[in-house]
């Protein structure tokens, strides 16, 4: 561990046993949230609204953690907190604060808690899960959880991720949430070019939209970011070891009521056995206001299930 990693477990851990509690809505409906609240009051208004806090709100301890996790921010004349946790699982789980404008920011949102619902219903029994683009690290360890799985790899192109998945991975240890005994691995990888190995359990949550700022959590790529989900999907099923399976949660464009990311990949699942379900019709409207998607009817979160038999 490095210092600053130390000190974010320790940050969170702290939090923990206060007693915080925080659910990270979308962008949008914190902006809204926001548009009511000018300073923070308590731990949630620093830590889940991301809100500018007196130095004599927080206890001089946990001020001195987020100096040493160089996760505040101050002006002179307020302070920040450079990030934001969340609960999920009896866990807690570190990420960006609001907003997160900068392109290696690291989102947990409301994708994050369908991604882990659905991976949570969905996993089979594995001895290894692998998160593709893992992010904050919240659907690997779930994965982890529910297959009952002994090594887990997090892999990210983004060492922001990595290193807040890191953290998350010991604070999930602390709440019990996944096994002491897990080994956990940190690869930077381009979806699974740092990954070694036949796999049997692929989980990922890529990123769907366009995004002109470019930014890794948000921009998939593609006419209306379908790309990289369709590259997850392409190249996760040819490193399936048999028996293994591949569960990608991912945001798709219904364009004259057609699913774009399901029509790109129909070719690719006719060797494997599959299931496919609309888990969400209308997520991320706002985005249909964004150039680009003039002929898009609405975004839909969708889950899909492959099983390699042979």
């Amino acid at each position: 561990m490095n210092a600053a990693r130390d000190a974010l477990v320790e940050l969170g851990k702290t939090l923990a046993n206060e007693g915080y509690h925080f659910v990270t809505p979308t962008p949008e409906t914190h902006r809204r949230v926001l548009a009511h609240k000018s300073e923070a009051r308590d731990l949630r208004d620093v830590f889940g609204w991301s809100l500018p806090f007196a130095r004599s709100l927080l206890p001089s301890a946990t001020l001195a953690l987020l100096r040493a996790a160089d996760a505040l921010v101050d002006t002179g004349t307020e302070l920040r907190a450079r990030v934001r946790f969340s609960s999920l699982s009896g866990s807690l789980y570190v990420h960006s604060a609001y907003p997160t404008e900068d392109r290696a920011s690291v989102f947990f949102g409301p994708d994050t808690y369908r991604f882990c619902s659905f991976v949570a219903r969905a996993a089979p029994a594995a001895h290894t899960v692998v998160d593709i683009g893992c992010g904050s690290g919240a659907g690997g360890l779930v994965a982890a959880q529910a297959s009952g799985a002994r090594r887990l790899v997090l892999a990210d192109i983004n060492p922001s991720a990595l290193a807040y998945a890191s953290v998350n991975v010991e604070l999930a240890r602390a709440a019990g949430s996944t096994s002491r005994a897990l080994v956990v691995e940190n690869p930077i990888s381009d979806v699974l070019s740092g990954v070694t190995g036949a796999l049997d359990l692929i989980v990922a949550n890529p990123p769907y939209m366009r995004d002109p700022a470019a930014r890794a959590y948000r921009d998939g790529g593609g006419t209306f970011g379908e790309a990289l989900s369709v590259r997850i999907a392409r190249e996760a099923l040819s490193r399936l070891a048999p028996g293994g399976t591949l569960l990608l949660y991912t945001g798709v464009a219904i364009v004259a009521g057609q699913d774009v990311f399901r029509n790109a990949i129909d070719a690719l699942l006719s060797d494997f056995t599959h299931h496919y379900e609309e888990l969400d019709p209308d997520v991320f409207g706002e985005q249909l206001e964004q150039p680009g998607y003039e002929r898009v009817e609405r975004i839909a979160a969708v889950g899909l299930t492959v099983r390699r038999l042979s």
